[in-house]
């Protein structure tokens, strides 16, 4: 089945996966590619609707990224967004020029009546503004449908040309109308159903992988992470018997979880295959303190792993990997700077000894993978499992990994997870762990001077881990945790709060 689709053109803002959200959230299917796409790419996707993103300069700069001018002649409806907008401008002849007082933060906006965009909303509302350039004028053709006090260009319109175009943000909160106005972008110009549905999705990928394994063998890399799980029972659902899994305990666990994992995967019926590899992943990672060297080192060690039991099991074509869309973006593409490479993306090696890698859930949001799980059948408690990433606690100890760094690491993440669970809070936060940092401070214990590990906490809540607000755990809770790991856990004297929200910081520290 073909879904409705909106391209988003990623120009470089800050708030790009924002918007996509916003359009996901609408059951409209939508992809976020590079600004310089080819035409004949964007048009062998049939596009139901095109949006232009924010981005750092303005659309007159000698390095200002610059779209093929012909997809203003497809037909297909286009909304610009801050630079978005100005590039529409500027390519139908309007002059670009810094504004007299940059804007950035929320203003009060006076919406035409006559602006289909703006249908169904008062005419006078907040919105974010965020930018130091503007359009000077509105081009030959269009219409000035919305001003602020420091603005006079706020949004433009050519119904005729099917263009639109804001120099404010709808995408984020601080436009309280903002999800209002995409609605009418997507659904009254777009004239979009929203056919993007999980169940469907579901059905569709299963088919879809029945046609393209056939009757081959697939191996998946299976980490007990809602992520692979979903994946894992997918492919077995179209290739039954033909799906081995591959449980690699590379030493990076959390607390007796690799026993644990085990007995989740008996209950499906997979076909588990555990591999102990703890000393093997840890020799590797020996005198290594850079985070990319680290996951780039277990991305390929997990690739050999799966090389070598492929070769035990002989005859296996495909590799299935649990890889979701934030993987995709935050380990970049050529257009994208690298937040940070994920082991199962910018960690892979360049060789690799399979016919090709399956990754089912590639498309998807956090929270559409849930979505995914429960029209599966998978039961709550793991669908809902707290995230955790495939490079394990290896991203939770900062500079060099050693067995008695992660032996630290497990048992003050233990009894943070099981406090924050007597607290009935392991539903409401989205994630939280602990971080051994590599910081030693002085401490006094039983009246001798101490030199430990400081220990940070985080705790956010978030939707689809593109975003992420950190979590205020009550201060009584907080006490008991920190008493409890600094008396039960050798070498730690002191805990910090992370405090940071995604952005600036990442979820995980490294």
């Amino acid at each position: 089945m073909k879904y409705e689709t909106v391209i988003i053109l990623d120009f470089g803002g800050l708030y790009n996966q924002l918007i996509a959200r916003k359009i996901r959230d609408n059951n409209i299917f939508c992809e976020v590619l590079p600004f310089d796409t080819p035409l004949s790419e964007i048009k062998a996707k049939n596009p139901k609707g095109i949006i232009f993103t924010g981005g750092p300069v303005d659309a007159t700069d000698e390095e200002a990224p610059l779209a093929d001018k012909g997809i203003f002649e497809l037909g297909i409806p286009i909304l610009g967004i801050c630079y978005g907008c100005q590039f529409i401008g500027y390519s139908f002849g309007s002059d670009v020029m810094p504004v007299e007082l940059n804007e950035n933060s929320v203003y009060n906006a006076e919406f035409a009546d006559s602006a289909e965009l703006f249908s169904n909303i008062n005419k006078n509302a907040d919105v974010m503004m965020s930018n130091t350039y503007a359009l000077k004028e509105a081009p030959s053709g269009f219409e000035i449908t919305a001003k602020t006090e420091n603005c006079i260009i706020a949004a433009i319109e050519n119904k005729s040309k099917k263009l639109y175009a804001f120099q404010f943000h709808p995408e984020i909160v601080e436009t309280p109308l903002g999800n209002q106005i995409l609605k009418n972008f997507l659904f009254n110009i777009c004239n979009l159903k929203g056919d993007w549905e999980m169940n469907e999705f579901a059905l569709n990928m299963i088919e879809t992988l029945k046609e393209k394994i056939g009757s081959k063998k697939a191996l998946c890399a299976l980490s007990g992470g809602v992520d692979s799980t979903v994946s894992a029972i997918m492919i077995q659902k179209a290739i039954g018997d033909n799906l081995i899994c591959i449980f690699v305990d590379h030493g990076l666990m959390r607390l007796n979880e690799g026993d644990e994992v085990m007995e989740v995967f008996k209950k499906f019926g997979l076909n588990v295959i555990r591999v102990n590899a703890q000393d093997r992943f840890l020799d590797k990672l020996k005198d290594v303190i850079d985070h990319e060297k680290k996951s780039k080192i277990i991305g390929e060690e997990f690739i050999r792993v799966f090389e070598e039991e492929a070769k035990k099991i002989g005859d296996i074509d495909f590799l299935v990997q649990g890889t979701i869309y934030p993987d995709i973006i935050e380990s970049g593409t050529k257009d994208k700077a690298v937040i940070k490479s994920h082991h199962n993306v910018g960690g892979l090696p360049d060789v690799i000894n399979f016919k090709e890698i399956i990754e089912p859930l590639r498309d998807l949001f956090k929270d559409e993978v849930r979505k995914v799980g429960l029209a599966l059948g998978i039961d709550e408690s793991l669908v809902f499992r707290q995230p955790f990433p495939g490079p394990g606690l290896g991203v939770r100890v900062i500079g060099e990994i050693t067995k008695e760094k992660l032996d630290i690491l497990r048992h003050t993440d233990f009894i943070y997870r099981e406090e924050i669970k007597k607290a009935n809070l392991d539903r409401v936060i989205w994630q939280y762990f602990t971080v051994l940092t590599g910081l030693k401070s002085v401490g006094v214990f039983a009246d001798e001077r101490t030199y430990a590990y400081t220990v940070a906490l985080r705790a956010v809540t978030s939707v689809d881990a593109m975003t992420a607000t950190w979590y205020p755990i009550p201060f009584d809770i907080l006490d008991i945790i920190s008493k409890r790991i600094v008396n039960e856990v050798p070498h730690v004297n002191r805990i910090v709060l992370d405090i940071t929200s995604k952005p600036p910081a990442t979820i995980e520290w490294e």
